[in-house]
């Protein structure tokens, strides 16, 4: 059926209208017709959708609940990470971001920093295509997150379509999903009404809302969202990031109104005093105060370190603290053997969650604090994210307190517990034999960072540990079809998966590998720093502390466990096991003799043979660096379909751009 041309232009005028108050309502705060008004708009558009269904397109005001529930959710790979943030817990250490600042840019200038609340929700990147909502995920692990566009798209506050015409063919904004102290309140009482388990604090109720499966569910909830910065864009924007959270506001894009612009690390000491006593004020949940370099320039020439930037730091409040009695104390063992003392507390309700468990640390802690079974102790939640124990209060001590002390034997494995002088951390010394460590080991080493062994969860893993099918992660490629289609929950199919899976895994990186071992304090970063320094396993297995000092980023501590790890025999069993099993990489070489050494690449627009990671990967690999913005410094542009922005730059500072297959090319030259 043809649409009359007076129904389209009165379909567009309810929209227009229905997305002008949506913005005066959420954005502005300041609304111009009452709710009943508002309803009645809404309920004409959607009676003449209903009416002419090819009316409906998918930015409607009307479309934002409708979609069917989702078996899972799918992996978003964020273009531009999203980096957690260095806390801040004193005057001091705000002091101290303040004089790196100056330090790294070597000026004597006072910097302009933007304040903002620091909201306890959940942290969520969405994309605008062309101005229409695409898609929206979580944070994940900063690279990969979930897909949660559908749940997204329930949250009234957030535009489907961005106000104006004048905003970036594709962006991505960053915004914190949260549920009011109020609404918060109002779904607990509904659900103890019911009798359904209530939530424990707002944070806990935005996070499982957001990652509801079925959006209809996720509708029924009070979340809200502040935007506080951007990821990915393809166009210019502002030169300071507070212009940046205006233009996000003229685009339907809600930004904190407590947002302040000040000038030296003084007045943000003064904005975090002043928002610390307004807290219990606030609808929402805050745990401190984000401060971030206003000038964008000097944002980049500041860069970051490993995943957080310098230029940006968290000052949290100070934690709330209870007291509460130690009923007992148990060890637990982590996955590199490390025993810490747990204390299991007389439960006691801190900064909205109720605490039945706080970590000890170690035995040095339980000595300096002279904690005893039996005590009153001081309780918080340091950053009001871990629960520990503060201070043990001697004048309730109980006549018959035990005293706390270090088991001989694993509790896990019975092992013998070895405790090296000097050294805070005592460990089991069962090692690979611990199955607390081996589940640990197992799990860390098939992640997706790691060898990326699709289909190897916990529960599995848990499994064949618990039946004795593998004692170390070299018997996972021994598995048979058989011992695995015989698990709980396993069939011959899913067998094959892992088996399959298993062998996919074995051509791997050396980064990769060096990161799947699990040496202590060996992140990935550092992983592809030693990779490109030693190039393969024996330069590495034969290194003195001095020599891994001598590579960025790796001081003493780190070079100690590098050496610890390679000297133990077994650890060097294990990799030759691996190795005999398949597990191969091609060879790397060293980072001065790389052949794209000293050279920066910019990645635009879609590659059809690879993923922006896996490009990534490769050229970091021959040494290159891989840039997220084009400079005169720039090197090369690798140019996909859409590119955007980015190649007229390149094109404007005289860049070279190269086509997908002309980099294919050069990687294949290498």
């Amino acid at each position: 059926m043809k649409v009359p041309q007076t129904i389209i232009h009165q379909a567009e005028k309810l929209r227009d209208e229905i997305n002008e108050h949506n913005y005066r309502y959420y954005i502005l705060d300041d609304p111009r017709i009452s709710d009943a008004e508002y309803d009645q708009l809404f309920q004409k558009l959607k009676k003449l959708e209903e009416e002419y269904p090819t009316l409906i397109t998918p930015d409607s005001p009307t479309q934002r609940v409708g979609a069917k529930p989702l078996k899972e959710f799918a992996e978003v790979t964020h273009d531009v990470p999203m980096l957690s943030l260095e806390n801040a817990f004193s005057v001091e250490d705000v002091e101290a971001f303040d004089q790196r600042i100056h330090d790294r840019l070597k000026t004597d200038a006072t910097i302009e920093y933007v304040c903002e609340p620091k909201l306890d929700g959940l942290a969520v990147s969405l994309r605008y295509e062309n101005g229409v909502l695409k898609t929206a995920a979580t944070r994940g692990d900063g690279f990969t997150g979930e897909d949660i566009t559908e749940n997204i798209r329930t949250i009234r506050m957030v535009p489907l379509h961005l106000r104006g015409e004048h905003f970036p063919k594709t962006i991505e904004v960053r915004g914190e999903v949260y549920m009011p102290k109020e609404g918060f309140n109002k779904l607990n009482a509904r659900a103890e009404e019911k009798g359904e388990k209530v939530f424990v604090n707002p944070r806990n109720a935005a996070a499982g809302s957001v990652r509801q499966l079925d959006p209809r569910i996720t509708a029924t909830r009070p979340l809200e969202i502040f935007f506080y910065g951007i990821g990915a864009v393809d166009g210019k924007l502002p030169e300071k990031h507070s212009e940046i959270l205006d233009l996000l506001k003229t685009w339907g894009l809600r930004v904190n109104p407590e947002t302040k612009v000040v000038k030296g690390y003084e007045k943000c000491l003064a904005f975090h005093d002043h928002l610390q006593k307004k807290r219990s004020n606030l609808d929402y949940e805050i745990d401190g105060v984000v401060y971030k370099v206003n000038d964008i320039a000097l944002q980049k020439e500041l860069g970051f370190v490993s995943r957080a930037p310098r230029w940006a730091i968290a000052h949290k409040f100070p934690a709330e603290e209870v007291m509460t009695t130690v009923e007992e104390v148990e060890f637990q063992v982590g996955r590199t053997g490390a025993l810490t003392p747990v204390a299991r507390l007389k439960p006691v309700f801190v900064s909205g969650v109720t605490i039945s468990n706080a970590t000890l640390h170690n035995m040095d802690e339980v000595h300096r604090k002279d904690i005893h079974i039996g005590d009153t102790v001081v309780v918080r939640r340091a950053g009001d994210v871990i629960p520990e124990v503060v201070a043990a209060l001697k004048q309730y001590r109980p006549k018959d307190a035990k005293k706390i002390r270090l088991p001989s034997k694993c509790p896990v494995c019975h092992s013998a517990i070895e405790h090296i002088e000097g050294e805070a951390v005592a460990r089991c010394t069962g090692e690979l034999f611990c199955s607390a460590q081996r589940k640990e080991a197992i799990k860390h080493f098939a992640s997706r960072r790691a060898m990326d062994i699709e289909g190897l969860g916990d529960k599995l893993v848990d499994q064949l540990v618990n039946q004795d099918l593998i004692k170390s992660v070299a018997d996972l490629y021994s598995l048979k079809l058989d011992e695995l289609a015989n698990l709980e929950r396993m069939a011959e199919k899913s067998a094959q998966n892992i088996l399959d899976a298993l062998e996919k895994s074995k051509h791997t990186t050396f980064a990769r590998f060096l990161y799947s071992l699990g040496i202590r304090e060996v992140g990935e970063a550092t992983a592809k720093q030693l990779a490109q320094h030693f190039g393969d396993l024996p330069g590495l297995f034969s290194a003195t502390e001095e020599e891994l000092q001598s590579i960025s980023d790796i001081g003493p501590v780190v070079s100690k466990h590098i050496v610890a790890f390679f000297a133990e025999k077994h650890n060097r069993d294990v990799i030759q096991k691996l190795q005999q099993a398949g597990i191969r990489w091609e060879k790397v070489k060293k980072a001065a003799n790389l052949p794209l050494a000293g050279k920066t690449f910019v990645l635009t627009g879609t590659l059809e043979k690879l993923t922006r990671d896996e490009a990534k990967e490769k050229l970091e690999t021959l040494g290159a660096k891989v840039a997220g913005s084009v400079s005169a410094k720039t090197s090369y542009v690798v140019a996909g379909a859409d590119p955007g922005s980015k190649l007229a730059k390149a094109k404007s500072l005289g860049v070279s751009v190269i086509d997908e297959r002309e980099f294919l090319d050069m990687l294949a030259s290498f």
